[in-house]
Protein backbone atom coordinates (compact mmCIF):
# COMPACT_ATOMS: atom_id res chain seq x y z
CA UNK A 1 0.00 0.00 0.00
CA UNK A 2 0.89 3.68 -0.06
CA UNK A 3 4.92 4.50 0.98
CA UNK A 4 5.43 7.97 1.88
CA UNK A 5 8.93 9.59 1.89
CA UNK A 6 8.98 12.86 3.80
CA UNK A 7 12.19 14.94 3.46
CA UNK A 8 13.23 17.01 6.23
CA UNK A 9 16.60 19.19 7.17
CA UNK A 10 18.80 17.12 9.31
CA UNK A 11 18.93 17.36 12.79
CA UNK A 12 15.02 17.44 12.71
CA UNK A 13 15.08 14.54 15.84
CA UNK A 14 13.39 11.09 16.91
CA UNK A 15 10.27 12.62 18.30
CA UNK A 16 9.22 15.03 15.20
CA UNK A 17 9.99 12.12 13.24
CA UNK A 18 7.89 9.97 15.57
CA UNK A 19 5.26 12.47 15.03
CA UNK A 20 5.06 12.64 11.33
CA UNK A 21 4.97 9.56 11.15
CA UNK A 22 1.99 8.88 13.14
CA UNK A 23 0.07 11.72 11.53
CA UNK A 24 0.55 10.67 8.47
CA UNK A 25 -0.50 6.99 9.34
CA UNK A 26 -3.48 8.70 10.74
CA UNK A 27 -4.39 10.81 7.51
CA UNK A 28 -4.27 7.68 5.48
CA UNK A 29 -6.26 5.34 8.05
CA UNK A 30 -8.76 8.04 7.70
CA UNK A 31 -8.98 7.22 4.56
CA UNK A 32 -9.43 4.01 4.93
CA UNK A 33 -6.13 2.59 4.73
CA UNK A 34 -5.14 0.24 7.08
CA UNK A 35 -2.16 1.57 9.39
CA UNK A 36 -0.30 -1.64 9.13
CA UNK A 37 -0.36 -1.05 5.10
CA UNK A 38 1.36 2.58 5.66
CA UNK A 39 4.97 3.18 5.61
CA UNK A 40 6.30 6.10 6.48
CA UNK A 41 10.41 6.92 6.00
CA UNK A 42 11.59 10.09 7.49
CA UNK A 43 14.90 11.50 5.21
CA UNK A 44 17.38 13.60 7.43
CA UNK A 45 19.16 15.64 4.69
CA UNK A 46 21.74 17.63 5.24
CA UNK A 47 21.46 21.29 4.76
CA UNK A 48 24.43 21.52 2.30
CA UNK A 49 22.36 18.77 -0.06
CA UNK A 50 19.01 20.33 -0.33
CA UNK A 51 18.79 23.17 -2.49
CA UNK A 52 16.54 26.17 -2.72
CA UNK A 53 16.37 28.83 -5.80
CA UNK A 54 19.96 27.53 -7.02
CA UNK A 55 21.61 27.52 -3.82
CA UNK A 56 22.19 25.17 -1.10
CA UNK A 57 20.02 25.60 1.92
CA UNK A 58 23.16 26.27 3.58
CA UNK A 59 24.32 29.21 2.55
CA UNK A 60 20.71 30.45 1.67
CA UNK A 61 19.68 30.14 5.77
CA UNK A 62 23.30 30.92 7.24
CA UNK A 63 23.34 31.12 10.60
CA UNK A 64 24.70 33.87 12.49
CA UNK A 65 28.41 33.26 13.96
Amino acid sequence: MPIVHANVWEGFGEEKAKKVIQNITKVFADLGVPAQAVDVIVHEIPKSHWGIGGEPASEKFKEPK
